[in-house]
């Protein structure tokens, strides 16, 4: 069968990654990369939907490869997947941009490699594989459920995605192992949109637990790191569980907070409406060695500059290892786009700005207290700015999100853990030698 060359852009959350990397792998052993779009048969863009600046950003995405493949002989075919198709409908954007080819929503999800494979001729999928992996060498995501059962105010998530379903203990214990054992992966993420919920809807107890159990003992997995764990799943039940795990699980916790003040947590419908200081202090109780990562809504409506000045109090008390900060949107469909006292922009940016300031700060003291000491170091790829120098991450960094470490050394190659002394500390980065 004739190779087909394929362009990929995914667009969003490692969620929206791991689609995309396992519609690939379904489509068989057929596809080459392709470096352009305009030198391609297939382009795929993986769009996310979640906010305005995410829509404006796949919209944009789309017509750049619009105009990029116009003169292309023979023109490649456009398929446009995910999270905005499932928002605004495949009906809507057809109109609109009638050059995209085949328009696919998430909750056809199951069906992505076959209507690909239809609109590219293929009648039939032969060699079907595994997940084709887009990430830089060293780690994989392994998404561990669809949807989200939360109502939230502020967030669109579950009318585009639908509730939460976990996948299978078996599935996903097959596919760590594939990653890890047949591909070489040190470092598995874990990701879903509220990782705690695992196993609910399966009538699964303690979901999580059994989950780890099942990971903890592959052989060659190095790093276990889990990403959004909801502050009203971490149970003292739960942490002392993974406190006595061990590595390969990092104590690592992204929890997303979203606030500290309970009149805006109430108003935001979210799960955990109380204090979070309740919550940081219990996981600090389980692991005081604790690397703590959050994010953060400024401006939803109703937020005053006492409920501002609480949440930057709050992140100053905390001392956050890793922060994001992003300032509310009205997006459309939402229970707070309705609500009074919608925030104007300039205050919203401003109150933003001052909370990453201070989180340089925190963050820039953290690192510099580092320098002299010895890491283990995830090496991923070459620097593409200075020969001889990787970029990789020390095990409080996640991919894609926190800072990075920069190490050079005659030891260090992408994929590998290398021990490196750190020497120097940037803002968010550290500088290694292995």
């Amino acid at each position: 069968m004739a190779k087909i060359r394929v362009h990929t852009i995914s667009l969003g959350c490692p969620k929206n990654r791991v689609d995309t990397e396992r519609m690939l792998g379904a489509l068989g052993g057929g596809l080459v990369p392709a470096e352009t779009a305009a030198e391609s048969d297939l382009v795929l863009v993986n769009t996310c939907g979640f906010i305005r600046p995410a829509v404006e950003e796949s919209i944009d995405t789309i017509l750049s490869v619009i105009r990029e493949v116009e003169d292309a002989k023979p023109r490649p075919l456009l398929a446009v997947t995910g999270c905005m198709v499932s928002r605004y409908g495949q009906a809507d954007l057809a109109a609109d941009l009638p050059e995209v080819d085949l328009w696919l929503s998430t909750r056809e999800l199951g069906q992505w490699p076959q209507l690909v494979g239809a609109a590219l001729g293929r009648k039939k999928l032969d060699d079907m594989g595994p997940r084709r992996l887009s990430t830089a060498p060293g780690y994989a995501y392994l998404k561990i459920s669809e949807g989200c059962s939360h109502k939230c105010a502020f967030c669109t998530i579950p009318s585009i995605r639908g509730r939460h379903v976990s996948r299978p203990l078996d599935e996903l214990e097959r596919e760590a192992r594939l990653l890890v054992e047949q591909g070489g992966v040190p470092e598995l993420v874990i990701v879903g949109q509220d990782v705690t919920s695992y196993g609910r809807d399966l009538d699964m107890k303690d979901g999580l637990r059994r989950l780890l159990d099942r990971l903890m003992p592959i052989k060659g997995l190095k790093w276990l790191r889990l990403m959004y764990l909801y502050p009203a799943g971490l149970t003292d039940g739960l942490l002392k569980h993974l406190s006595g795990l061990g590595r390969p699980l990092l104590p690592y916790f992204d929890i997303p907070l979203q606030h500290a003040h309970p009149e805006i947590l109430s108003a935001m419908g979210r799960p955990f409406a109380q204090d979070p200081s309740l919550v940081i202090d219990r996981v600090r109780r389980h692991f005081p060695e604790a690397a703590l990562r959050t994010s953060l809504i400024v401006g939803f409506p109703g937020e005053t500059e006492s409920h501002y000045k609480a949440l930057k109090d709050f992140v100053a008390r905390t001392r956050f290892t890793n922060l994001g900060v992003f300032p509310y949107h009205q997006e459309e469909g939402t229970r707070a786009a309705e609500l009074p006292g919608q925030v104007p922009q300039a205050t919203k940016t401003k109150r933003r700005n001052a909370l990453m300031k201070l989180q340089e700060g925190i963050s820039r003291e953290r690192l510099d207290a580092l320098i002299g000491t010895r890491q283990e170091v995830l090496v991923e790829e070459p620097s593409p700015e200075w020969p001889g120098l990787h970029v990789g991450r020390v095990w409080f960094q996640a991919p894609e999100v926190d800072g990075v470490t920069y190490v050079s050394g005659p030891k260090v190659k992408p994929g590998k853990l290398v021990m490196a002394d750190i020497e120097q500390a940037q803002s968010y980065d550290l500088v290694a030698l292995a």
